[in-house]
C-alpha cells in the first residue's frame, strides 16, 4: 500500500498539480496585492478619494461589506486575464494538427449533395 501511494504521489500529474497550485497560490497574492495596493487605491482617487474596500452598507446590526466584494471581483478578472493570456501564448507553441485528407466516400457523398442543392435552386 505504501509503494502504491508513492507511485501516485509521483506520479507527473501529481506533481505538475502540486506545483501549478503552489504557484497559483503564490501569484493571487500577487495580484492580491496589485489590487488592494495598486489599482483599488488609484480607482479611489479617481473617483474622489474614495477607500473602494471600505465601502459598506449598513441594515440594522448587519454591515454589508460590498467594497470588498467589489475588490474581489476586480481580483478575479485581473488573474483571469492573466491566465488567458498564458494560455493563449502556450497554445501558440503547440503543433496543429495536420487536415485529415476527405476519404473517397466523403468526396462522393459532397457530390452527391452539391448535385440535390443545385436541384433544388433550380426549382
Amino acid at each position: 500500500m505504501i509503494k502504491e501511494f508513492r507511485d501516485f504521489a509521483m506520479r507527473g500529474n501529481v506533481v505538475d498539480l502540486a506545483v501549478g497550485v503552489i504557484i497559483g497560490g503564490a501569484f493571487g497574492k500577487i495580484v492580491t496585492s496589485l489590487v488592494s495596493d495598486v489599482l483599488m487605491p488609484l480607482f479611489g482617487l479617481i473617483l474622489g478619494k474614495l477607500d473602494v474596500s471600505a465601502l459598506t452598507l449598513t441594515i440594522g446590526q448587519s454591515s454589508i461589506k460590498y467594497g470588498a466584494f467589489l475588490q474581489s471581483i476586480v481580483d478575479f478578472i485581473i488573474v483571469a486575464f492573466c491566465i488567458f493570456l498564458a494560455i493563449k501564448q502556450l497554445n501558440r507553441f503547440k503543433p496543429k494538427p495536420d487536415p485529415v485528407p476527405p476519404t473517397p466516400l466523403e468526396k462522393e457523398e459532397v457530390k452527391l449533395l452539391k448535385e440535390i442543392r443545385d436541384a433544388l435552386k433550380t426549382r
